[in-house]
């Protein structure tokens, strides 16, 4: 099971990577790495609250307002994405100062 990331910790999106929302789905695109990802709607929502600087409880607690979720279910599937997108370098590497996979 991938670790949670803190509650207050805020998500950044790598500066090599591109996005754009097509119709209610997200692509993304790391220009360095060639790596491709698409995204359906939740996932895309999650995207743009990352896109905010959204902290993870902020992320957590938009998506079960929006979504019919709890929060701990919720908490431990975003953990699941956020570490994906991590092992797709499409995310920074995680506050504890691990170095990005190359």
């Amino acid at each position: 099971m991938p670790r949670r990331p803190p509650a207050d910790a805020v998500i950044r999106i790598r500066k090599d990577v591109v996005f754009r929302d097509l119709e209610g789905e997200m692509v993304l695109l790391n220009l360095v790495t060639g790596v491709y990802f698409g995204l359906d709607p939740v996932g895309t929502r999650i995207w743009k609250l990352i896109a905010e600087s959204r902290s993870v409880d902020d992320i957590a607690g938009a998506i079960t307002a929006e979504y019919d979720v709890d929060v701990e279910t919720c908490r431990a599937d975003l953990a699941r994405f956020v570490q994906t997108l991590r092992d797709n370098e499409l995310l920074e590497p995680d506050e504890a100062g691990e170095a990005p996979p190359r």
